[in-house]
């Protein structure tokens, strides 16, 4: 059976919680915690398996709960209310999340996930850098890195440095700064267009999501094309062409 802690600053939260798992799943908790000391006390105590950790809380919220720990043997499933900026990094870094109120099918998927996965600390503290190291660069977009999955292992790569993303079939290339060869990852494109919504990147074509910083040049035509930094010719499908002249204008 697994080890877990709740840390919550609300009473509520952490008994219905509480009450799911011990229901439904093979997890025993081990401690609640409403804040961060309380947390620290309770991980070094009992040494989980995995930790429900609420974001926002009074005083040192989630994440500077994981900044004060020196060692972190355990797996992370944020749990929080809607807050933008706290779950993309989170995306970005491979994490899991879930939001409140926690619905028990939600709930199911990410234990499912976590038990699904090969025990890595080393990966999951990888993880759990990158989304500290994005948290403090603030709005800095491109700055940040995001986790790219192929059949080797996991990536981490800065945004800026990512030249296009390519679909093929239900598959992705991920075309990557200094990189001899592309990245093929079977999350579909539609999802990192849905990720990076707020950088600068875009739909060029239903087979091509570009980095706008990574244009190199706009080639007139029904579409037209671009030429990018790799030396990439992409078409323009003919709807997005006006839109598309308007972004890099801008």
């Amino acid at each position: 059976m697994y080890r877990a802690i709740i840390v919550d600053d609300e009473k509520g939260g952490r008994e219905h919680l509480s009450t799911i798992l011990k229901e439904f799943f093979d997890i025993e908790i081990k401690a609640h915690a409403s804040n961060a000391k309380e947390a620290i006390t309770a991980i070094e105590e009992h040494q989980p398996d995995l930790l429900f950790l609420d974001i926002e809380m009074p005083g040192e919220n989630g994440f500077d709960l994981l900044e004060k720990l020196e060692n972190i043997n355990f797996d992370v499933i944020f749990t929080t209310a809607y807050d933008h900026y706290a779950i993309k990094a989170i995306k970005y870094s491979a994490l899991d999340y879930l939001l409140k109120p926690i619905d028990a099918d939600e709930l199911e998927a990410a234990i499912n996930r976590f038990k699904s996965k090969i025990r890595n600390q080393e990966l999951t503290n990888n993880k759990l850098k990158t989304l500290l190291n994005n948290l403090s660069s603030g709005d800095s977009g491109q700055e940040q890195k995001i986790v790219i999955h192929d059949g080797e292992g996991l990536n981490f790569i800065k945004i800026k440095d990512i030249i296009r993303f390519h679909s093929e079939g239900s598959y992705t290339d991920v075309h990557v700064v200094g990189q001899d060869k592309h990245f093929v990852t079977s999350k579909q494109i539609g999802e990192y267009e849905e990720m990076l919504v707020n950088e600068k990147f875009y739909r060029i074509h239903r087979s091509y999501y570009i980095n706008l910083l990574h244009v190199k040049k706009y080639v007139r035509g029904d579409g037209g094309y671009v030429v990018m930094s790799d030396g990439s010719k992409l078409e323009v499908s003919r709807r997005k062409k006006a839109e598309f002249i308007q972004l890099l204008s801008q």
